[in-house]
């Protein structure tokens, strides 16, 4: 039997391809890199097999798609039906191409008439993406082809015992589950029409628990924005597999002759630095993406926590006015502008100003935060819709529900409000319609597209309407930028329900959480950063209470996790005191200075001991910026050594900590270099050494700023 190897590797990362005879190819490494003389047929013949007479007819190199056919006791790549049963394809290969980053085969079922083809390249930072495809290529009077599944996967070593997702609930997302390898075929699904609040986000299988710092292990994201399906094969007598896919109900994909379904693309990242490592990847990615921003992330003032529904045009002139005083850069209106919104029940899906509340409409207002030197930007939520709306009463029809529940049902309403079906063509173009008369009319620079909601027994044209409301969702979006290309959108869906890699093709940021909770914050923010670099990831201060939680916390504590991401306030800073209002132009002028090294340097998290701290460093080419916090009592009276990698061993660095947003409140322990605020010292000597660490009280934080000599 022929044998073909292809061997692909970028930035540190190498997959090791074959392809044996028509069968379809399987990965026999993916992993670190293997360099230039790898002997592939040596490699081969390493893995291979038993040879015969031996007699395990289970499969043993797993194929890029594995079959029951196959001798493959775990899930299957794909689920296919015809005529209602489940069809078992045999797919023969009918053509390969190949470079040094990229993998890409055909093959075909001859009893479906399905072409399917997979492509798999490593792109910056070593990223693994698998790109799959199924066309019904057969004649016009051929049987449709229902795909109930059709996922990617790839192996990863049988040493590997611990598993990492997540959980989480509303302003607590990003909660890390850490398991041992579940044995068996095994799946975490999320059925919300939205990845949602308690979504894993990642499946990352480690060899021991996964740690920041150290340690192997990968990992794999799909890259898409509604319901889906993380799955792990840990079966006896085969490969232990990871992968993912789009969860469609069943009848939702049907392909007739001629049609096509493309999967959203799947991210899989290896890393032999842990989490760090991990996270390092996919920030090189992002960055490296043509649509990645490209300006310094603006400072911002959102006004949804400084009024609430409660819209006055002289008062919100007035926040505006003070907002460009203390150095904000970018003022957003929130809800309750459009007409009759004035509490959350009505209005949705009618964007239309409010000419009783804004008699003159909010281009005053718009023009008056131009003037002042900001940009301007406004909140939708193009998804929804209200029943007690215009566009509700003139076209039930448009509701993404089944009609026949909705008269008599009304459990399907969520927080008061109906999902508007995009998909369908006349509700798409009376969205982009009334969106973009805004944008234009109102210049604005910045939308905070909300999705406040679960989809329910989604149903578009009598059949699953999932998939086809998220691909209508990210054509809307890109339509509006196409159309102004300067224009910015935040993906915010009750907070972090919607901040994967998928909506960041056609998103400039994510709102990673409702909590303002600093404390809640400081984790929610660190693990939302796993996949996202701080610069696409709104971090705003709020109140001295929390909204969300009740927690009252420093102001010096809340600034200093708002430097974490894209910095900015969800706060009423008309009612701040002098001392708060110094404070608060201090913050932004600190922010400004800091954030190139915020936003563009590597984010590393230094070891500490006591589950107390949360110490996050953003590490650049001359310069560094740590925050240090403690989000409960230091275990121990003396606090440990801060030892802090990335920096140049051979540099000598001015250690600053800067006490503009304030200093921390402190107990038995306070060093020289802390007290005085700033020392000298080598690269080595901080990442080997390392400085001793104050004993802060509970809840406390200060920002370091290192800077090379």
């Amino acid at each position: 039997m022929t044998r073909r190897l292809f061997h692909l590797e970028r930035d540190g990362v190498a997959l090791l391809i074959a392809r044996e005879g028509a069968a379809l190819p399987h990965v026999l490494h993916w992993g670190g890199a293997l360099g230039a003389d790898i002997a592939p047929d040596a490699i081969a013949a390493a893995l291979s097999r038993q040879t015969p007479p031996g007699t395990l007819d289970a499969a043993w190199q797993l194929s890029l798609s594995p079959q029951e056919g196959d001798g493959w006791s775990g899930r299957p790549g794909m689920q296919l039906r015809r005529r209602g049963i489940v069809h078992h394809p045999r797919w023969v290969v009918t053509a390969d191409e190949a470079s040094r980053e990229r993998f890409t085969v055909e093959a075909r079922d001859e009893a479906s008439g399905l072409l399917l083809t997979v492509s798999i390249g490593i792109e910056a930072g070593g990223v693994v993406w698998v790109e799959q495809a199924l066309a019904h290529q057969g004649t016009p009077e051929a049987d449709a082809i229902d795909i109930d599944w059709f996922e990617a996967s790839l192996p990863v070593p049988s040493t590997t015992d611990s598993l990492l997702t997540f959980d989480g609930r509303w302003a607590r997302e990003k909660r890390p589950v850490v398991t041992a390898m579940p044995a068996g075929a095994t799946v975490r699904q999320t059925r919300r029409g939205r990845p949602g609040h308690d979504s894993p986000i990642a499946a990352i299988a480690s060899i021991g628990e996964p740690r920041w710092r150290s340690g192997e292990l990968w990992g794999v994201h799909l890259a898409w924005s509604s319901d889906l399906t993380m799955r792990v094969d840990r079966v006896t007598d085969a490969l232990t597999l990871i992968g993912a896919g789009e969860l469609l109900r069943p009848g939702e994909i049907r392909l007739a002759p001629g049609e096509a379904y493309r999967a959203p693309r799947t991210a899989f990242v290896h890393s032999s630095e842990g989490l760090d490592g991990f996270a390092e990847r996919v920030h090189t990615w992002l960055r490296a993406r043509s649509q990645h921003p490209a300006s310094p992330r603006p400072l911002v003032l959102n006004t949804w926590e400084a009024v609430y529904f409660d819209h006055d045009a002289a008062r919100l002139t007035a926040l505006a006015e003070r907002a460009a005083d203390v150095g904000i850069e970018r003022f957003v209106l929130d809800d309750g502008w459009f007409l009759g919104r004035r509490d959350d029940s009505t209005s949705l899906g009618d964007w239309v100003v409010d000419q009783g509340v804004w008699p003159d409409g909010l281009a005053p207002l718009a023009d008056r935060v131009h003037r002042l030197g900001m940009q301007f930007g406004l909140w939708f939520e193009p998804e929804m819709v209200s029943l007690d709306s215009d566009v509700a009463r003139a076209h039930p029809d448009w509701l993404l529900h089944d009609a026949g529940h909705l008269d008599h049902d009304r459990s399907l309403s969520w927080r008061q409000q109906y999902v508007l079906d995009l998909a369908n063509p006349a509700a798409y173009a009376h969205v982009l319609g009334q969106i973009d008369a805004l944008v234009r009319e109102l210049r604005i620079d910045f939308i905070k597209w909300d999705h406040n909601r679960d989809l329910v027994e989604s149903v578009h044209a009598g059949r699953p309407g999932g998939h086809a409301q998220m691909s209508a969702v990210y054509a809307l979006m890109r339509e509006l930028k196409t159309r102004h290309p300067a224009l910015e959108i935040e993906s915010c869906s009750s907070g972090g329900a919607r901040t994967d890699l998928g909506i960041l093709e056609v998103a400039d940021r994510v709102w990673a959480s409702d909590s303002n909770d600093p404390v809640e914050r400081q984790d929610i923010q660190r693990w939302t950063g796993l996949l996202l670099p701080p610069e696409l990831v709104g971090a705003h201060v709020g109140p001295t209470t929390s909204h969300s939680s009740g927690r009252t916390t420093a102001l010096s504590y809340r600034m200093a996790t708002s430097l974490m991401g894209s910095a900015g306030f969800e706060w009423d800073i008309l009612s701040c005191d002098a001392d708060e209002t110094a404070a608060i132009t201090r913050f932004a002028a600190l922010y400004k200075e800091l954030r190139p090294v915020l936003h563009g340097g590597t984010v590393v998290h230094p070891e500490v001991r006591d589950p107390a701290w949360r110490i996050t460093a953003f590490v650049g080419a001359s310069a560094a910026v740590i925050v240090a916090a403690t989000v409960a009592s230091l275990e121990d009276a003396r606090a440990e050594r801060l030892r802090i990698p990335g920096l140049s061993g051979d540099r000598r660095y001015r250690v600053r900590v800067r006490r503009e947003i304030g200093g921390p409140q402190y107990g038995w322990i306070a060093p020289e270099w802390f007290r005085d605020g700033e020392i000298e010292l080598p690269g080595a000597v901080l990442a080997e050494v390392g400085l001793q660490l104050p004993t802060l009280w509970p809840l406390q934080a200060f920002v370091l700023h290192i800077e090379a000599l």
